[in-house]
């Protein structure tokens, strides 16, 4: 499936917000891209623009595509609960999503390769699809033969701690505890805005 391969300091000046993590070129131009990105007169943006604008950002920071962005968002319409609060959770709960937040990988695209080369299980079995959703008490390792690779050896070293999550440093495993709540999910994103965008 396509993905996004472009410059991703672009994506984040486009949004004004380093999306993608720590990002030194995105520091010293927060403006936006081109080249009249520092002076451009920025008027006042319509309320289509800015839910667009939201709906972008979400699709980025996940890396989404745009079908699979919209097959998420009707069931979250069907699920129990809040929509915008149940998309985000669908997001959180995509396997190379968790496998980014236990910190085996540095990044989303990082993971995804990695749960796409089968070095990653899921209640001990193989599981090599990005998107799928993981469920509460699902236990995610790391395949024994891949526990030696240097790209994960270093990425544990940096690794957060979230409360929905639980990591055991001896076998290199995390267990998705439960679907976490909105305010326990650090991204900034309007999710309102992304729904507000789809009802129309």
């Amino acid at each position: 499936m396509a993905r996004y391969t472009g410059p991703k300091t672009k994506i984040a000046r486009k949004f004004g917000k380093a999306i993608y993590g720590d990002d030194k070129s995105f520091e010293r131009r927060k403006y936006p891209p081109g080249q009249h990105g520092p002076n451009r007169r920025r008027g006042k943006k319509s309320e289509y623009s800015m839910q667009l604008m939201e709906k972008q950002k979400a699709k980025y920071t996940y890396g989404i595509l745009e079908r699979q962005f919209s097959n998420m968002y009707k069931a979250s319409t069907r699920a129990k609960g809040i929509t915008g609060e149940v998309l985000l959770q669908l997001c959180e709960r995509r396997l190379d999503n968790v496998v980014y937040r236990l910190g085996i990988a540095p990044s989303r695209p990082a993971a995804r390769q990695l749960v796409s080369h089968k070095h990653v299980t899921v209640n001990g079995e193989l599981v090599n699809i990005p998107s799928y959703q993981l469920n509460e008490g699902d236990v995610v390792a790391v395949r024994e033969k891949s526990k030696s690779l240097n790209t994960i050896e270093e990425s544990l070293l940096h690794r957060n701690d979230y409360e929905w999550l639980t990591w055991n440093e001896a076998t290199k495993s995390g267990t998705f505890q439960a679907i976490p709540e909105r305010i326990q999910i650090p991204e900034d994103i309007k999710e309102q805005l992304i729904v507000e965008l789809y009802s129309k």
